[in-house]
């Protein structure tokens, strides 16, 4: 069963570029780790919520994007694999996530419908 996991984060907009420059390390990573498919999204619309919405869950601030982010894996085990190896991989350097991961959240889902 296909296993899904998506990110939200806030990124600084002076580091558009520098997202955009780690979304490809990051992409080629995963697929080559087995990864199925790797997207990576620049918000447009994303407005504040009254409760809840994405910027709150990631504490946007004025000079921030959120980014909406997913990789579809063949399995968990496969997934799971290619953390560890992308933990490893000489080219995760500090600078691939050009954002606070602290606000970042994620998680990770077993599919079960598709259009």
């Amino acid at each position: 069963m296909a296993y899904v996991q998506g990110y939200v984060a806030a990124v600084p907009n002076a580091n558009r570029k520098a997202f955009e420059d780690s979304s490809e390390i990051m992409i080629a990573m995963m697929k080559e780790y087995g990864a199925l498919e790797c997207v990576d999204c620049w918000g447009v619309d994303v407005p504040d919520g009254k409760i809840t919405s994405f910027p709150r869950a990631v504490n946007k601030k004025d000079d921030e994007t959120v980014t909406f982010s997913w990789a579809i894996w063949p399995d968990k085990a496969t997934c799971d694999a290619a953390m560890e190896k992308i933990m490893a991989d000489p080219r995760m350097t500090p600078d691939v996530m050009p954002f606070d991961g602290e606000r970042m959240i994620f998680g990770s889902f077993e599919k079960i419908g598709e259009g």
